[in-house]
Formats: C-alpha cells, sequence, structure tokens
C-alpha cells in the first residue's frame, strides 16, 4: 500500500501515514476551510490500511497539533474511534498525544481524548517546547 503524504499549509496539518512502518503522523495546526476536503482522503486512506491489516498488528499513531478548530475535534474524535475499533480487533494501537509542556489546552485535549478512547494505548508526552 502506498503511503499517504500530505505536506502542511497554514491552516491544515502535515500528515504522514506509513504503512510498512505503521505509523500515523499528524502535526501542525488544523482548522481548514473544508473539513471534508482535507480529511476525507485521510479517511480514505486510512480505512483501506486498517481493513488490510492482519490480526496482532501494532500501529502507532503520533499526533502532535498545536492548534485545532472544533470541526477537527469531531474528526479526531472519529479518528480515534476508528482506531479502537481496529484495536477491538485484536490490534494493538498505542497513541501518543504531544503537547507543549506549556500548553495547558492541548495536555486538557489529550486527556479529554484520552478518557473516551479506553482501548487504546494513549500516552500524553510532553514536548520541551517549540521554537
Amino acid at each position: 500500500m502506498e503511503n499517504l503524504i500530505i505536506e502542511a499549509t497554514k491552516y491544515t496539518p502535515s500528515v504522514k501515514f506509513d504503512a510498512a512502518h505503521h505509523t500515523l503522523g499528524i502535526s501542525g495546526e488544523s482548522y481548514p476551510e473544508n473539513i471534508s476536503e482535507f480529511y476525507d482522503p485521510v479517511f480514505d486512506w486510512l480505512k483501506r490500511y486498517l481493513g488490510g491489516l492482519p490480526e496482532h498488528q501494532s500501529v502507532t499513531a503520533n499526533i502532535d497539533i498545536i492548534y485545532f478548530n472544533s470541526n477537527t475535534s469531531k474528526v479526531l474524535t472519529d479518528f480515534f474511534r476508528m482506531l479502537e475499533k481496529s484495536a477491538a480487533q485484536g490490534r494493538q494501537v498505542v497513541v501518543n498525544w504531544c503537547y507543549d509542556k506549556e500548553n495547558d489546552i492541548a495536555l486538557e485535549h489529550g486527556k479529554d481524548f484520552r478518557e473516551d478512547a479506553v482501548a487504546l494505548e494513549f500516552n500524553l508526552v510532553q514536548t520541551s517546547g517549540r521554537t
């Protein structure tokens, strides 16, 4: 399966999904004008990828979003639900929610997502700050 690489813009995050290494990365800011236009291809790829995974395959998602709007919050909830469904099918799914030590809001969002994502290994990963 081909990897999915979408470069970041001022309003959209970088998406780097590596099928061979089973890593999913989303980083940057996310407040696209048209949420569906940006995220529909991401979810299409993810559905195909998760549908073809063997049982017991481990997957790691690294999420490092500096800022996101309420529409992106809904997208992230859907993203974590898809990963939870995959975990319920016997796969080990690890989510690393990265947040800047100075960004209490990002930490709170991570805690909220972790609370809802009971089937995932959901880690809150503090970073030292951005330059």
